[in-house]
């Protein structure tokens, strides 16, 4: 998000009438509203068939990893692994293709794991960590873990990235400012 931030912020140097209304949800969604037309363009982070779509892939990775609190168990190792997470309360995000990706990681009969919550959005699913429901699978560098927060982030390991892509529909004619972004 910060990259797109990045870009959006130095087009709105050169073109300050350009405005940009920031929609979040899940791949499902995010390609429902793109297919409407309601939206230009879309993030997608991870496993999505893309193919109905043009794109851009994002010359950055996402690191997948475990939000908690500190002061939980998993809080003084290094890295997380899949057995690590077997007998714990975890909060998984709704999207069933990232899913998908980390059940395969996770090694582990989907009936057999303790999902106590799921989530759209990570803020929302902090504040259940917080609380001391479980352990959110999570992308690393979205909710604040440094200062005096009470959350910790631990990547995965074996290390499992996730792949990002803007994407718009095919054959879609853009508006002059959707093209100046994506030139940009």
């Amino acid at each position: 998000i910060s990259f797109l931030a990045q870009t959006a912020h130095n087009l709105q140097k050169k073109h300050p009438l350009i405005h940009y209304h920031i929609y979040s949800g899940d791949a499902e969604r995010v390609m429902e509203r793109l297919d409407k037309g309601l939206i230009d363009f879309g993030l997608l982070v991870g496993p999505t068939d893309i193919t109905k779509y043009d794109y851009i892939r994002l010359p950055v990775k996402d690191t997948w990893g475990v939000l908690m609190r500190n002061d939980s168990l998993l809080a003084e190792k290094e890295m997380i692994r899949a057995e690590d997470l077997w007998d714990k309360p975890l909060i998984l995000s709704h999207q069933s293709s990232i899913n998908n990706e980390m059940f395969s990681w996770l090694r582990a009969d989907i009936s057999k794991l303790n999902i106590v919550a799921t989530y759209d959005l990570i803020y929302n699913a902090a504040q259940f960590v917080k609380k001391g429901l479980g352990y959110v699978i999570a992308l690393d560098k979205l909710i604040n873990t440094t200062g005096d927060s009470n959350l910790c982030f631990k990547p995965l390991f074996p290390e499992l990235e996730a792949e990002l892509c803007i994407v718009w529909k095919k054959y879609q004619i853009l508006s002059r400012a959707s093209n100046m972004f994506l030139k940009e």
